[in-house]
């Protein structure tokens, strides 16, 4: 089976490479028949990876412990859920995921725009076919998924059991937050390619943009989802209580998704105005670009992070990819200066499209500030050979500002008009949600906070919110007075005929949730404690008392549970149940948290294991105040993306009348 696994990513390296030659070759050629085979073989390469992928999950499910990748990174007693995500667990196997994901991504790509585009889709092809050739090249020559163990006189063996997952990766986030990740990384590989193939044409028109604009929205969807999943795992397995604590890695996700929401902002300039063509071309090459600098930092070594695999020489292979790509695309943007002509010049300070440059330079600065930090490290030790680290305060001193300014822009767009807005007009637009942010954070002053940044965010967060919502009210109250119904529905109706606009509105809703969860971590309080059984506690304005130590153990792992029963201003809220863990295969602890979670703030214990000398048991206690509203903040994100995905009833009925008048053209052509 591993033979027919490894001829299958050969195969697939093979047509990848011909695909590229076929695809240029053709179209310069002016051969269709070369570019359709060119295509049908992105369909060929998704059968023959989707063969090796099958095979490698069967091993894995199987317990096939000849092969090294199933004996490093699984065992007998792992739960089933856990054997399938050991395929990217691990550096290979991780590495055939990317590729097959791609191979996935290029042939909807390629069935979707088989009749459309047909000038540069040739390019598309080939730019798609160039990154997978790429990532076929690692798995086929350098990091092979399907090597065997073997003795040292060449007899292939089968250990009869593997190392296991990592346990920080037997969790149910786990399960979903690489493939949503990776959904974004690989994602944003098409967009990518159709603003390089519409530079070479020079595609006229901007119908193009349409297609990119769709598929780093649903690209920046998963992202989204996948930082947040990501955020989710590290609050509630690492143990230390916190959601982001810009790590390195952590730090790779973010970029991509901070210029890919550039973008999103930015590609609405050219489609209404026709300008900063130079500029989403820019935003669209570096999203992909740190996509693939983001999977580098993973896997390369040069940082410490719990997140990154083990050190590897795989890192010099990223490091030619990025160079060529890198010096290809700004050759052929440089040469394509005079067709990114802008058709259209600011007019007014006081506009939407001057909201809209400085949002994208205020999310540039801080896509900077985070590439900065994170090779601050590598910096230094190139040039001192010291590594000289820097932690959450110097990315919190800097981005705390920036996305408190980020967020007054936020509030500031949907109010100003395009082309020119009046100084009055603005006073009248500002007058409400800017009274009512003042009112909160007076009030809020008055109760006993103090911290600056604190008031400032709640503040902005509720003008953005009176501002969404006056949005919504002005629209739905229009269609009320036109055609009755009540409000709700008149909001539905309004959705629906503008999806993109309100579906928008919506996102930056959830964006406000968020930052009331950032927020609260001014708030937070903690506490490590040692206590013997029965001895009481208490954080906050939470009473807790230990029981007596549990034990016991499976087929995976030594388990020890502590019993803490918690009250809240003397009423009682239960017993909660922190676990300490050690993974018999993996021979590494692990703590399994328990939180009280609610609206208004959350209670995280952690029983960290027995102090030094066996007889109390060590707790970390946390109070975190409002971190629930970032979860509740990212399903308002969702749900205003899929609206924004969503066709308006304008376009609808648009093609529909389109269809019909060509269905009445043929009709006569016929009589």
């Amino acid at each position: 089976m591993e033979n027919i696994g490894a001829l299958a990513i050969l195969l697939a390296f093979c047509f990848a490479v011909y695909s590229v030659i076929g695809s240029v070759a053709g179209k310069l050629a002016k051969r269709p028949f070369l570019i359709l085979s060119a295509e049908r073989a992105v369909y060929c390469i998704w059968a023959l990876l989707s063969t090796a992928a099958g095979i490698l999950v069967y091993g894995l499910m199987a317990g096939d412990f000849r092969l090294a990748y199933v004996a490093a990174h699984s065992n007998r007693a792992m739960p089933t859920i856990y054997k399938f995500t050991s395929w990217w667990g691990g550096q290979e196997g991780s590495l055939l995921f990317w590729s097959w994901l791609l191979a996935t991504y290029s042939m909807v790509v390629v069935y979707q725009n088989r009749r459309k585009f047909r000038d540069m889709m040739p390019y598309v092809t080939a730019i798609l076919m160039t990154t997978q050739t790429f990532f076929l090249i690692l798995i086929a020559f350098v990091a092979r998924p399907f090597n065997v163990l073997m003795t040292a006189t060449g007899a292939i063996y089968d250990r009869g059991d593997g190392a296991g997952l990592n346990p920080l990766l037997q969790y149910w986030t786990m399960v979903i937050h690489p493939p949503m990740l990776y959904l974004g990384y690989v994602g944003f590989v098409v967009p990518f390619a159709f603003a390089i193939g519409s530079l070479i044409t020079k595609q006229p028109g901007e119908s193009w943009i349409h297609t990119t604009r769709r598929w780093t929205l649903v690209t920046w969807m998963f992202q989204t989802t996948g930082i947040l999943l990501g955020a989710g795992w590290a609050y509630a397995v690492l143990g230390w209580g916190g959601y982001w604590k810009w790590d390195p890695v952590e730090n790779a996700s973010l970029l991509p998704w901070i210029t890919a929401t550039a973008f999103l902002h930015s590609v609405m300039m050219q489609e209404k105005k026709g300008m900063m063509k130079v500029w989403n071309v820019v935003l669209v090459s570096t999203t992909f670009f740190l996509c693939i600098f983001g999977t580098f930092l993973t896997r390369s070594g040069i940082v410490n992070s719990v997140h990154a695999f083990a050190q590897s020489s795989i890192g010099n292979y990223f490091v030619v990819f990025l160079a060529v790509g890198i010096a290809g695309t700004v050759y052929l943007i440089l040469t394509r200066l005079e067709f990114l002509k802008s058709e259209a010049q600011l007019e007014s300070v006081l506009s939407r499209e001057s909201s809209f440059l400085f949002n994208n330079l205020v999310l540039l600065a801080s896509c900077f500030a985070v590439l900065w930090g994170t090779l601050f490290p590598v910096i230094t030790d190139a040039i001192m050979h010291e590594k000289i680290s820097v932690d959450e305060p110097f990315f919190n001193s800097v981005e705390v500002p920036i996305a408190l300014f980020l967020m007054l822009l936020t509030g500031v767009g949907p109010l100003i008009a395009w082309r020119r807005s009046s100084i009055e007009s603005l006073k009248r637009s500002f007058l409400i949600p800017m009274l009512c942010g003042v009112a909160v954070s007076s009030v809020l002053a008055v109760l006993g906070v103090r911290n600056v940044y604190a008031l400032i965010s709640f503040t902005l967060c509720v003008f953005v919110a009176v501002t969404v919502v006056i949005e919504f009210y002005k629209g739905a109250a229009a269609i009320k007075a036109k055609d009755g119904g009540n409000l709700i529905m008149s909001m539905v109706a309004l959705t629906h005929r503008n999806t993109r606009r309100y579906g928008g509105y919506l996102v930056h809703l959830g964006v406000v949730c968020m930052f009331i969860g950032f927020t609260g971590k001014a708030f937070d309080k903690a506490a490590t404690i040692e206590v013997a059984p029965g001895e009481p506690f208490s954080i906050g304005n939470y009473q807790l008392r230990t029981g007596m130590l549990e034990t016991g153990q499976n087929d995976n792992y030594v388990w020890e549970k502590l019993p803490i029963m918690a009250s809240k201003n003397g009423d009682s809220i239960g017993t909660f149940m922190p676990e300490h863990r050690l993974y018999i295969a993996e021979k590494q602890p692990q703590s399994e948290v328990e939180i009280r979670r609610g609206v208004n703030e959350d209670l995280y214990l952690n029983f960290a294991g027995m102090s030094a000398d066996g007889q109390k048991a060590v707790i970390q206690a946390f109070v975190f105040p409002l971190v629930s509203w970032i979860w509740i903040g990212y399903w308002v994100v969702l749900a205003g993306t899929l609206i924004c995905l969503t066709p308006s009833k304008a376009r609808l009925i648009f093609a529909r009348t389109e269809i019909v008048g060509i269905a009445d053209k043929h009709a006569r052509v016929e009589e």
